[in-house]
């Protein structure tokens, strides 16, 4: 895994909403759910190749928070980053924590191709 990196006060994550912010080069959405927990997944829509997932329509279905692309409303598990109308695509997901009030999002490191 990568370094935190701090993203914003958490006081200034909005309920309900999510944030785009860029990790090291990545740009990654970031969710407060209603019950307080925090989520930090990838903000390209595999779908349609648009930095968007930030503005997507958070919801759950059953006990799972979600997130609804803004582009074509596909759903994914925040939690696992799953699509829940198509099991072969997923959004990658990212540890994120509260520390001193700020929160932090680390990237997975991937391994290099060589």
């Amino acid at each position: 895994m990568s370094q935190w990196r701090s993203i914003c006060p958490a006081d200034r994550l909005p309920v309900e909403r999510g944030v785009a912010a860029l990790v090291d080069g990545e740009q990654v959405a970031v969710f407060r759910t209603v019950d307080g927990s925090l989520h930090a997944v990838s903000n390209l829509d595999p779908f349609s190749g648009a930095m968007v997932i930030s503005r997507g329509i958070v919801g759950s279905r059953g006990d799972r928070h979600t997130v609804a692309s803004p582009v074509f409303k596909q759903v994914f598990d925040l939690e696992t980053g799953a699509c829940l109308d198509d099991p072969a695509v997923g959004l990658e997901v990212h540890p994120v924590r509260v520390v001193d009030g700020f929160v932090e999002v680390a990237l997975l490191q991937r391994a290099l191709s060589a």
